[in-house]
């Protein structure tokens, strides 16, 4: 983790410290906000927006190739989902996170999802678990070079095609944005280790094999130490 900068005042002050090549310099307009959005996203997770610093839109925008405009929005966005605050004429500071916090969320994903799931496996065919392989695979491709932020990406693709097979929009909705929330790092942790990540890839496999072969109790089990052990 970087060191948190003392705030110097005005747009100046900010130091951002995500690389300036995860925007290209030439990109359709009205794709701007969403790769700043996504790229930002994947700074949260990464750790490089670091919390309790300030960022300017401008300084970013300097770094990603675009007007500060899209940067603003995207930062916008990232206020409504309590990721940032908003500080007008300075920029926007990454808030930080406690560990009640991540309980919390971790408390409230396995109230949606755990009895979900079980409910799936009862309900759904071997064919449509057998379809979620590509999903699993791609958690433990991204888990095996350690690359965190398509990891984080991965891992939420799995879990709303797994909740998607209960045709609730608005659960895979819900459940989408606790799941982002629920992977912005705690201030000063350590960067999670790449094993870490192959581990908690191991367990999407396990459960989904245990699907495909209706094995419900095996099913619960992995199901209730997912949610309890793991970000995943």
């Amino acid at each position: 983790m970087h060191e948190t900068p003392q705030a110097r005042g005005g747009a100046e002050a900010a130091r951002p410290s995500i690389p300036a090549q995860k925007i290209p310099r030439k990109v359709m307009r009205h794709s701007v906000r969403g790769q700043v959005l996504d790229a930002l996203r994947a700074a949260l997770v990464d750790g490089e927006l670091v919390p309790g610093e300030i960022y300017s839109g401008p300084a970013l925008g300097e770094r990603f190739g675009v007007s500060a405009t899209p940067v603003r929005e995207a930062m916008q966005r990232l206020a409504l989902d309590g990721a940032v605050e908003c500080l007008p004429n300075r920029g926007f500071r990454v808030l930080s996170r406690t560990p009640r916090e991540l309980a919390e969320l971790a408390e409230v994903r396995a109230l949606l999802e755990v009895p979900v799931m079980l409910r799936l496996a009862r309900d759904v065919p071997a064919a449509g678990w057998e379809a979620l392989r590509p999903a699993a695979a791609a958690t433990a491709a991204a888990a095996a070079v350690g690359d965190l932020p398509g990891y984080a990406e991965a891992d939420r693709a799995f879990h709303r095609e797994v909740l998607a097979l209960a045709g609730n929009d608005q659960l895979v909705q819900v459940a989408g944005e606790l799941h982002r929330r629920a992977q912005w790092p705690l201030p000063g942790a350590p960067r999670v280790r790449r094993a870490e990540l192959v581990a908690d890839a191991a367990e999407h496999t396990a459960l989904l094999e245990a699907l495909i072969a209706g094995d419900l109790p095996v099913v619960e089990s992995l199901v209730r130490e997912h949610f309890a052990g793991s970000a995943g």
